[in-house]
Formats: C-alpha cells, structure tokens, sequence
C-alpha cells in the first residue's frame, strides 16, 4: 500500500509542469488565515474567566481583539493595519544578513505584526557593461503614498520537470496587499525580462534565484531575487512562497474545480500531465485543439492545459492567465464556503510551500482574506512591444528589454490607491445580456469588465439570440465621469452601436447585449485562432 501510494505521487510530480501557478500557496495562506482567526476567537470563547483575567492580558491581547460588554470577541481593525516601521535601509557594503522570520507551533494571540524585514540595497554596479549590453542604474523606489504596503513574490519553478537540480522561477507574481486600503494588487512579471542581477551581470530575471542559491547570496535565492526586483524595478518584496506543484490537480480538484471566462480564444497541443478541457475541439490535422471563448468550469487537469498553453499566446498572456486562474481557485474556495472546512487540505497541502512567512505575518491579513472579492483585486501584466523591446543577446537569446518609463508608470499604478475613475467603475450598474446562441456568454463579458475594476451583472438570454453587432446603452445621461468609454472600450463595442437613452427611473446606468461578433479580446501577442 506504501509502496502504491509513493508510485502515484512520484507520477504526479513527473506530470505537473512545475512553473505553471503557485495556486497551493494562495489556498494554503487562505486556508492559515481563516484557521488562525477561527482558533483565536475560539481560544477566547472558551476563557470561563474572561473578566478576572482581563487586567493581565489587556495591554497584549487587545491589540488584535476587543471583547464588547455582552462578552463577544470582534478583531480590532485598526490595530491590525496599524503601519510598520520603514522597511528600507541603504547600505555601501554588499547585503547584509536578513532576519529570517520563523514558524511558530501554534499562533500566539497576544502578538502584533512584525515590523517587515528590512532590505540593505545594493550599491554597485562596478561595472558599465555586461553580456553585450549597457548595466542600468538602480531605480528610485516606487513611493508608496504613505500606504502600509506587504509585498510578497510568489514563484513556481521547473525544477520537478528538469529533475537536474537548476531551478528557473519562469512564474513571477508578485502581490501587494495594501493594509491600509484593504485591498490587493497583483502583477506578472515575464521569465525573459533582461535585467542586471546584483553582484553577476545582465541575465534572464528568472535566472536570479538559482544564482542566489548556488553562491549562497544573504538570504539565499530569495535574497538575490529581492535584491535583482528592488535594483531593476524599485519594488521592495518582503516576503516569497515557492511551491512544489506536485499536487497542482489535487488541490484545484479539492476545491471543486474552477470557473474560467475565456475571453481569448486557446489552441494548443495536448499537454503531458494536463488534461485537454472537455469543451475543446480537434482542429487540424497535427493534433492541435481550440478552446473557443467561453464559461467553462475545469477541472485540475483543464485548468493545468490552460495555464500552461502558449503556441497561440506568449508569456505575456501566460502571466494574465495565471492570475485568472489565483483569483478563480480564491473566488471558489470563498464562494463554497471551504474556508471554513479546508484546514486538512492546509496540513495536505503546505507540504508543497516553501516561504519565509510565518504566522504572525498572515495574522494580520485575516479581516482582508475575509472579505475579499474581485473589486478589491487589481490585476497588471507588462505588455509586449510597450513595456519591454524584443532583443537577441551576443549568445543568441531571444529576450525582453524593460523599457523603464512604461514599467515605471505600470508600477506607479500598481502601487496607488483607486482613482476617481476606478471608484466611479465600480458604483455604475452594468446589466450583461447574451444576445446569441453561444451559452453562457453574458458571463463571459460581465467577468471581463470585473477584470477592469466594474461591478457587473450577468442576466442571461437577452429578448432573442439573434443580435450579430453587441449594442451599448447608457441611461446615464452624463457627460463628465461616466464609465461609457471604458466599457466600450474593453468590450470592443463599435461607435455605432452606443445608444445614450437618458432615463432618470433606470433600472441599471449600462445595458450591454452582446452580439455574435463580440470579442474582448485584447490582450497584446496573442495570435489568431482560425476555423
């Protein structure tokens, strides 16, 4: 039985193309949150002697919770986002030691947030020239408004698919959940991005953690990662979690599986370890298949193909797709209420985690993962041609140039609190309706303009199916701080078909009937899919 059972989880980890998504890590720091809160206030409940002994724990416990007059236990929010203390200190000698956080047994309810690490930033380079192509400067640090921001990176290497022990991080998500807003930002960041690697020379980004580890950098892989994203891109990462994605299909399956909106058509080539989704169809001879746009719930298998497919797309899409696929396994796992009963699958699972966080570090983030929804998730992903320059190294490597002023305004917006457009995006009322024969395509489009920061509803069949142009009506009747144009424009829905009907008893602000013709597919490099 022993034996039987280390057989399937070797075929497992052979399978899994391990720099897909590091969807173990999000479950898993979901998962710690909701148990940590659930033990807290359960470890308080059950203190027959709650009043006698409050003057003796009152200074530590109340910094996380209040007990109220009736006796009941409420988190204090304000204690809990209360900011930390400045987190970067610039040094002229190479990185210091960094205090690695440890994982204690149990949570201890009377501790407060760590103060996060602090990073001593590298001062060079010595030299102006590097693998044929000029060193950049170190960037200023992105200012962060005053904001309590934790920046984690989370990393899925393919070391299980090498098996040579030279890991690439090729999935580079980095995370920043800002305490003080109450919500998060999340940003990709592609494998080939050529970029100065402190202390060794211009390199893939994705080379900078193995280099780390095999040079024993301070800090490790990480230490040098951290560096190499704070050098290149003036973001200061605190925390990392990479993943041994063995139990990729497992954990997806666990969680019911997931709900995707493909808004851009997939083709591709079966996949070893993935399962080619059920809704696909054969389209050539070679043995490709298309994934058309669609409402499809996948399973392990599935959303693996998807995630990994890139002969119609690029790495720049790749990133988009991943993100999808965090923010689908999170909408799941909330929406069936597993947070509440997946504590085994933590134990299961966490087997996979490699991170410095501890738990005092996601004690904090409780009330966030508690009622997070999409419209306090923003997602960004560099673009091809814009944000980077396509470039062959001396040694023949197709890589990507950042180019620094597009990627510093990204990173800008990646950092800052919502506009007035994004408030005004997420107050208007969108009804979504399917105006053809093509199922489910409401959601589609509703899950399309969630994407950009809307708050839509997707309301099904429209009054017939026969609709070929998607029609736009705004019953607004504003000129000034409406969303109509950006709605238009994610949904690509022509000048011609916008009716502006001004009703003051409106229902909705937008009515959108998609068309046979709708296509919000935008996405930069992705190539056509034809038949």
């Amino acid at each position: 039985m022993a034996v039987e059972k280390q057989r399937r989880g070797s075929r497992v980890a052979r399978l899994v193309f391990a720099r897909l998504l590091p969807l173990v890590l999000i479950i898993a720091i979901a998962v710690v949150l909701v148990g940590v809160a659930q033990n807290l206030l359960r470890y308080l409940g059950e203190q027959s002697e709650a009043t006698s002994r409050r003057p003796a724990y009152a200074a530590t416990a109340t910094a996380i919770a209040e007990i109220t007059p009736e006796g009941d236990v409420k988190l204090n929010l304000a204690k809990l986002f209360e900011p930390p203390a400045q987190d970067i200190t610039f040094a002229t000698n190479t990185p210091q030691a960094v205090v690695e956080p440890t994982m204690p047994p149990t949570p201890d309810i009377t501790s407060t947030p760590r103060p996060l690490p602090t990073l001593f930033v590298y001062q060079g380079p010595d030299v102006v020239e590097a693998n044929g192509t000029a060193v950049p400067t170190p960037v200023e640090a992105v200012d962060r408004h005053g904001m309590d921001l934790l920046n984690i990176v989370l990393l899925g290497h393919d070391g299980e698919l090498t098996n040579d022990g030279f890991i690439r991080t090729d999935t580079m998500i980095i995370v920043s959940i800002n305490r003080t807003a109450g919500t998060v930002s999340m940003l990709s960041l592609p494998r080939d991005l050529f970029v100065y690697i402190p202390g060794w020379t211009m390199q893939r980004l994705n080379l900078a953690y193995i280099h780390g580890e095999s040079i024993g950098w301070t800090g490790g892989g990480f230490g040098l990662l951290r560096q190499t994203i704070f050098y290149n891109f003036g973001i200061n990462v605190h925390y990392y979690a990479m993943v041994n994605l063995s139990g990729f299909r497992a954990v997806v399956d666990a969680v019911g599986g997931v709900d995707l909106a493909v808004d851009c058509a997939i083709e591709n080539l079966p996949l070893i370890g993935a399962d080619v989704p059920a809704s696909a169809y054969r389209s050539d001879e070679v043995g490709n298949y298309v994934l058309p746009v669609g409402y499809y719930h996948m399973t392990g298998g599935e959303a693996l193909w998807y995630a990994r497919s890139r002969d119609n797309s690029s790495d720049f899409d790749r990133g988009r797709r991943q993100q999808q696929v965090l923010r689908a396994v999170l909408r799941r796992a909330r929406d069936q209420g597993l947070f509440n009963n997946i504590i085994p699958l933590w134990n299961e699972g966490s087997q996979y985690v490699e991170t410095n966080l501890a738990i005092e570090d996601l004690l904090s983030l409780v009330p966030l993962a508690l009622n997070m929804d999409s419209t306090r998730i923003e997602s960004f992903n560099l673009q091809r041609l814009y944000h980077t320059t396509p470039w062959t190294t001396a040694d023949g490597e197709n890589v990507q140039l950042p180019n620094y002023e597009p990627i510093r305004q990204t990173l800008v917006d990646f950092y800052s609190p919502a506009t007035d457009s994004q408030l005004v995006s997420e107050g208007s009322s969108i009804r979504v309706q399917n105006g053809t024969a093509n199922a489910d395509w409401d959601r589609v489009a509703a899950e399309r303009l969630a994407w950009d920061g809307f708050n839509p509803m997707a309301a099904g069949a429209a009054d017939r199916t026969d609709y070929t142009d998607t029609v736009l009506i705004d019953y607004t009747g504003r000129s000034k701080g409406s969303s109509l144009e950006q709605i238009a424009h994610t949904l690509n829905v022509r000048p011609e078909n916008i009716r502006l009907e001004p009703n003051a008893n409106r229902e909705y602000d937008f009515d959108v009937i998609l068309g046979s013709n709708y296509n919000s597919c935008t996405v930069a490099g992705v190539l056509p899919v034809g038949g």
